[in-house]
């Protein structure tokens, strides 16, 4: 599962997401892809971001089951407190 938060994208990023994820929201992509299209589509969302940022929250094989990657400039921060994603306000 793969879930793709994108803040102030351009439209076009958003609409080339909508290709292979489910945009309940607007900025927010939800779906299940292998791990290279996975990581392919996190370079192409932060080569696009322009001004705005991404964060993207993938299954992983750790304690908490999961791993969040952050980019750009987001209304949360991401940090990794001795292997736990923790996430606080910017």
């Amino acid at each position: 599962m793969v879930i793709l938060i994108v803040e102030r994208a351009p439209p076009g990023l958003r609409g080339e997401l909508t290709r292979w994820f489910l945009e309940p929201k607007a900025g927010v992509f939800v779906g299940r892809v292998s791990g290279m299209v996975r990581d392919r589509l996190w370079d192409k969302a932060c080569d696009n971001a322009g001004e705005g940022g991404c964060v993207m929250i993938h299954t992983s094989n750790n304690e908490q089951g999961y791993r969040i990657r952050s980019y750009g400039k987001t209304a949360r921060c991401i940090e990794d407190f001795e292997g736990l994603f923790l996430v606080r306000l910017a």
